[in-house]
């Protein structure tokens, strides 16, 4: 299946901004592969629309490295790379054990799946006919903030943005490697009117940033010629409240 016109690889595309991503960008005319853990309608949908779709456990490592032989057995080329594939865990863990798989899964899903699957791949980021080519880190504003219930998490994503200005400068200037950092992107259907207006209040902008809002900044991402190691910081400003 491979393509002469070369796809962007999204990690993550089962639901929420990975699956508004990977629909837009189909219709937009772009080639896609993705990547789900659990099989959503959504999933079928994308299917239909002509994306390569692969179910992975990315804290799997040998299903990581099936995956990487994959993608380098079927394309020659890839016009970019979207890390979107995340976890959210809390830390209530009980025990040190448990507190040790919490931080070593936020860890693997945020920082060591992208540093693998960046490693490997930039030959095929290299061999575009594209001027340049993209990786895109999708992280979070709480990295800059940190996070009293999340702490694992929120040091992930810091991780994360460290490999943005890491690789920027190691695959400068085939490809540019920026970070997207939103912050309330969209409520989930069980949050409630209190969680909903404690989280309004965090912002100088107070309301949901919306699927929107992200696509069309990793959009101006991929179309920048002259952007890379940065953080695109959507969140509302709350970094002045």
């Amino acid at each position: 299946m491979s393509s002469a016109h070369s796809p962007i690889l999204i990690t993550g595309v089962g639901k929420r901004l990975g699956y508004e991503l990977a629909h837009t960008l189909l219709d937009e005319g772009h080639s896609v592969i993705g990547t789900f853990r659990t099989h959503y309608p959504s999933i079928d949908e994308l299917r239909q629309k002509g994306a390569d779709l692969y179910q992975i456990d990315l804290y799997q490592q040998t299903e990581v490295e099936q995956f990487v032989t994959y993608v380098c057995g079927q394309y020659q080329s890839l016009r970019a790379l979207i890390h979107n594939a995340s976890d959210w865990l809390p830390d209530n863990a009980e025990s040190l054990a448990q507190a040790a798989t919490t931080m070593h899964k936020m860890m693997t899903i945020h920082v060591g799946v992208p540093y693998q699957l960046n490693l490997a791949l930039q030959p095929l980021l290299n061999n575009a006919e594209h001027a340049f080519t993209d990786i895109i880190h999708i992280s979070d504003y709480v990295a800059e903030k940190g996070s009293k219930k999340h702490i694992a998490y929120a040091a992930s994503k810091t991780a994360m943005n460290s490999l943005t200005s890491s690789f920027a400068a190691l695959m400068a200037p085939k490809v540019k490697v920026n970070s997207v950092s939103p912050a309330l992107i969209k409520f989930n259907p069980e949050d409630d009117q209190a969680y909903k207006d404690k989280a309004y209040a965090k912002a100088l902008l107070p309301k949901e940033a919306g699927f929107a809002e992200v696509v069309e900044g990793i959009k101006y991402i991929l179309n920048s010629q002259f952007m890379t190691g940065r953080n695109l910081q959507l969140d509302g400003g709350r970094h002045l409240k």
